[in-house]
């Protein structure tokens, strides 16, 4: 039996909420005056530290606990959300992050240096005459409250400890508890799980509201609470009252605990809001899973197909449609499952942006664009490092400073644009800076000087900018902590390429560049063409494919060499697969051109047979073969034979001609 970790799930609901608290705070940065925002990330601070003790994260609580203390101060208009605490705060994110993730690899001297930063910043960024240690000691008057609360019954089953409520009340201030044992049903009828008692506390606290309301912030949904404010009253002293317990222990000193928010109404969260809309969290392992075993079903029923059409049975046949039927929709249903918003990709760079930026000196807005467009988990998990290394090259090289900007007639601020979109079969993710754009004559100089150009050639755009990504080329003058060491365009090119995607450049000097990557939807399973060379088959995904004609007779005549079409005016090269493969003996008579597209650059293949659409689970090949670069995987075919699926890519690379043109014959 497989059992819940509750230590992972907290740390799977950490992560969401320090994303959410990132965001808030890199908003924040351009809005200080937010006030949604400020609730926001307090809320994800305090939700975080909260849960956190309750599952046994005592240090991060504890750090947590000082953070949260100062950024309360923002929340109460005391302490302005300057720059400076922006960062120092995304700093103490990514050291609650190490604390919940490797708490074995967080230093403890770094956790002191960001909490002794942070009071600093509390301290400078004060607002109004008060000293800020004034305004952190300060406190109000203290006040009487009756509160009286029952929790739903299945709260034990669920997790919550009553007795730590209490204890949270009594931290507040002297406080005497009464138990309400009327609803407490006879014993032989009394379930374990079940919490049948209600609580009566009347509570003496300097305090508001807010800060009671917020120890029940995890268990309102189907709570009956009921808070009374007996200030205006007689103040009895309460009996036998205990003493507060001890804040958490800490090895750093805390910083003062901020004087508290106005009362606010009491904050019950709508039971049908905090429902998940009917979803539910599944491992990815579990869906990688369904995708293998839906794989092998499409294998499966494939060779059913073929068996089917061999018997002459219709009824077979008719069995064996419904089946296909059935595994197509159980295939397109599985990969929607595996479909995330590029959104959570996206999130991810705000922070990248902001950070170079600072460092570099530049200014600089990210902008979004198409985050709802879906991509296959695995595509969005291994487009990370690519986008990264596209985006700092943009701020580096691309963004020029505001003094420069602005000597070119430009705002000081540039922006860099992160879009995506669905085009056919792929999905387009662009890159985009409004920066000085590409030098095209110092990376044909650079070119030339490593000897990847002959001096007196003369490339188009697309081959010149070719250059970018080959490996150990930089244009940059001078080695930094950002670039200069030629690592980084040729990373993105290996990448793209085991997507089986493609990269796409365009350049206006002095105004833009933008870097469009193309990717499949899917890796797991793709529409391909199945086509046969001499005994051979072979798989093109069908979204390369453009179309298929026959080889002219004359063009078929000629058994080497490249070659040229005429598609209705336009010039593509062919190639003649049989030769690639060595496939011995003679072509057959009747060949056919597949002709296939990446990008803007086009390329004919060759073949003996067109066989028809093949629904192409993707194999990989083993290490002895990952080598070889026109395949990019295998798929099984229905009568077990093991077909490979050409990758175009680098068919498109390897059968463009060198620097003769092609000449159209009369």
């Amino acid at each position: 039996m497989n059992a819940t970790d509750p230590a992972q799930t907290y740390r799977q609901e950490a992560a969401e909420l320090l994303e959410q608290l990132e965001q808030a705070l890199l908003d924040l940065d351009r809005t200080p005056g937010d006030a949604d925002l400020i609730d926001t990330a307090f809320r994800a601070l305090h939700t975080i530290k909260g849960s956190g003790a309750m599952f046994g994260f005592e240090r991060m609580a504890a750090f947590a606990h000082h953070v949260e203390s100062a950024f309360d101060l923002v929340r109460q208009g005391k302490v302005r959300a300057d720059p400076r605490l922006i960062a120092v705060t995304l700093a103490a994110k990514d050291q609650i992050r190490c604390l919940i993730e490797t708490p074995e690899l967080a230093g403890h001297a770094a956790g002191e240096a960001i909490l002794e930063e942070l009071r600093q910043v509390v301290a400078a960024a004060a607002a109004g005459p008060p000293e800020a240690d004034d305004v952190i000691a300060a406190e109000p008057a203290s006040g009487r409250w009756r509160l009286r609360f029952r929790l739903p019954a299945d709260a034990i089953a669920l997790g919550t400890n009553p007795l730590l409520l209490l204890d949270e009340l009594r931290d507040l201030g002297p406080c005497t508890v009464v138990a309400d044992t009327a609803t407490v049903p006879p014993l032989e009828e009394l379930d374990p799980t079940a919490c049948y008692l209600g609580w009566e506390v009347v509570l003496t606290t300097p305090q508001r509201r807010a800060a009671i309301d917020e120890i029940f912030l995890f268990v309102l949904d189907g709570m009956e609470l009921n808070v009374e404010d007996l200030s205006a009253g007689p103040a009895p002293a309460p009996a036998s009252a205990p003493a507060p317990a001890p804040a958490p222990p800490s090895d750093t000193a805390p910083i003062a605990e901020p004087a508290p928010a106005a009362e606010e109404p009491p904050a019950r969260a709508d039971p049908a809001a905090s429902r998940d809309g009917g979803s539910i969290r599944v491992p990815a392992d579990r869906l990688d899973a369904l995708m293998d075993r839906v794989g092998e079903l499409v294998i499966a029923q494939s060779r059913l197909k073929q068996l089917a059409a061999d018997s002459g049975d219709n009824g077979v046949k008719s069995a064996a449609e419904e089946i296909e039927r059935l595994v197509l929709d159980l295939r397109d249903t599985t990969m929607g499952v595996r479909l995330v918003p590029i959104s959570q990709l996206f999130g991810r760079f705000r922070r990248v942006v902001h950070d170079l930026a600072r460092d570099l000196g530049k200014e600089v807005a990210f902008v979004t664009h198409g985050e709802d467009t879906e991509l296959d988990k695995t595509l969005i998990e291994r487009l990370s490092d690519p986008l990264i290394h596209l985006i700092r090259n943009a701020l580096d090289h691309g963004m020029e400073t505001p003094a420069q900007r602005l000597a070119a007639g430009k705002p000081a601020q540039g922006s860099i644009t992160l879009s995506a979109c669905h085009r056919g079969h792929e999905v387009m993710v662009s890159v985009t800076d409004d920066g000085r754009g590409l030098d095209r004559a110092r990376i044909r100089q650079h070119a030339i000087a490593r000897g990847l150009l002959a001096q007196a050639a003369q490339p188009d755009d697309a081959e010149l900018f070719r250059m970018l990504f080959k490996p150990g080329f930089s244009t940059s003058q001078e080695v930094t902590s950002v670039s200069g060491r030629g690592v980084g365009l040729d990373v993105v090119q290996r990448a793209i390429d085991m997507l089986r995607g493609g990269i796409d450049i365009a350049t206006e000097p002095g105004r833009a560049t933008s870097f469009t990557l193309r990717l499949p939807l899917t890796l797991a399973i793709i529409d391909g063409l199945l086509v046969r060379v001499g005994r051979g088959r072979y798989v093109i995904p069908l979204a390369a494919v453009e179309e298929c004609v026959e080889l002219p007779p004359a063009d078929a005549a000629e058994a080497h060499g490249h070659s040229f079409l005429n598609i209705r005016g336009a010039l593509v090269p062919f190639v003649r697969l049989r030769e690639f493969f060595a496939v011995p003996g003679t072509a057959e008579p009747y060949q056919k051109v597949i002709i296939v597209a990446a990008g803007e650059q086009r390329i004919g293949l060759v073949v003996d047979q067109v066989i028809g659409d093949h629904q192409t689970v993707v194999k990989s090949l083993s290490k002895l073969h990952a080598g070889i670069g026109m395949f990019c995987g295998a798929t099984i075919l229905g009568d077990g034979a093991v077909a490979l699926i050409l990758e175009v890519a680098q068919l498109l690379a390897l059968g463009q001609p060198g620097d003769a043109r092609p000449q159209v014959a009369a």
